[in-house]
């Protein structure tokens, strides 16, 4: 059944850690705009659970970009996937290494670049008031994008706490942006493809310290829907059972938060199935055109992921009460399996 809550929002700056690297009580809630001072994390007495990550998700009408910059202390994971959304066909390239040197992650969200360097891909965030500018190659391929960050544009920052214990701390800091128009190239076998106006990307941003084992839904969608931009946010899963959720609902840059934990129908044997997500503030299908399909197995690090992607029909209550239909917007939900 779904399960109303009640969540803080958070309105001022404040630290994620206390300064023995625990869980600061205070920044637990969500806010609109990035709020939580990350720095504490990695932190050396917790070395081995710190996971820290930007990933970003850009849909064109011709392809789709994805990438991922992080470090889990032990390990750096880099990705660049491409998508050709008419053959179906992708290209891209995974890079794991021991350490964490091959990444550059800020302390904080806004508070500097992300990069990872390899010898068989580099990847380049970087910040800006207006936006942010998004640069990646690897073999067969390469990206310049400018995601751009309108006017008064707000996005969902939420804490996660699963164990509180001074000790064994574990929780996360997400950031989940959506609706963010993006334009720029893609480069697949030496061919440029515009990235257009009608464009759109999405961020997550992590800073936390996770459990070994945990399995987490997570989906996203942006586009135009009667004249207004309209971006949705969902997470389950994960977050069950901790007091928080990641959903939310942004139009025209105004973020509502929504503080129920919704219930997610699925075939887990055929993801390519329509999805529902549904509660007393939403009622959403989702249906897929494309499983992308990702398993790894290095020994200590293990995943089994299925993104959709697809299109969003159905609606979701504003923070007045209004029903905001997302009919035709696209975007991904995922179902992901992660030891690490």
């Amino acid at each position: 059944m779904p399960t109303p809550l009640i969540e803080r929002e958070i309105t001022r700056r404040v630290s994620l850690t206390n300064p023995h690297g625990a869980l600061n009580p205070e920044a637990l809630g969500w806010s609109r705009t990035p709020l939580h001072d990350t720095s504490g994390i990695p932190g050396r007495r917790h070395w081995g659970r710190n996971k820290r990550w930007e990933y970003w998700n850009v849909m064109s009408p011709s392809h789709i970009i994805a990438f991922t910059v992080s470090c889990v202390d032990y390990l750096a994971l880099h990705e660049i996937w491409v998508l050709d959304r008419a053959t179906g066909q992708d290209v891209g390239s995974t890079v794991i290494s021991a350490g964490g040197r091959s990444a550059t992650l800020p302390s904080s969200l806004g508070e500097g670049p992300a990069s990872a360097r390899t010898r068989r891909l580099t990847l380049e965030i970087d910040d800006a008031v207006d936006g942010t500018r998004l640069r990646g190659s690897a073999p067969r391929l390469s990206f310049d994008l400018f995601a751009a960050r309108p006017v008064g544009h707000e996005s969902l920052g939420v804490v996660v706490p699963w164990r509180r214990s001074e000790r064994t701390a574990r929780f996360q800091y997400t950031v989940k942006d959506v609706g963010r128009p993006t334009t720029g190239t893609v480069t697949v076998d030496d061919i440029a493809h515009e990235v257009p106006t009608g464009s759109w990307a999405v961020l997550d941003h992590g800073r936390g310290r996770w459990p070994y084992r945990v399995h987490w839904n997570w989906a996203a969608g942006s586009g135009i829907v009667d004249g207004r931009v309209v971006g949705l946010q969902l997470g389950s899963k994960w977050t069950d059972g901790s007091g928080a959720t990641e959903n939310a609902l942004v139009v025209d840059g105004h973020l509502s938060k929504i503080s129920e934990e919704l219930v997610w129908d699925y075939d887990s044997e055929n993801f390519l199935r329509p999805w529902r997500v549904h509660g007393e503030t939403a009622d959403l299908t989702f249906s897929p055109f494309y499983d992308k399909r990702s398993r790894t197995n290095a020994v200590v690090i293990a995943s089994r992921t299925d993104q959709l992607f697809g299109v969003w029909t159905g609606w979701a209550l504003d923070d007045r009460g209004t029903r905001v239909r997302v009919d035709g917007i696209e975007g991904f939900a995922e179902d992901v399996l992660n030891r690490w």
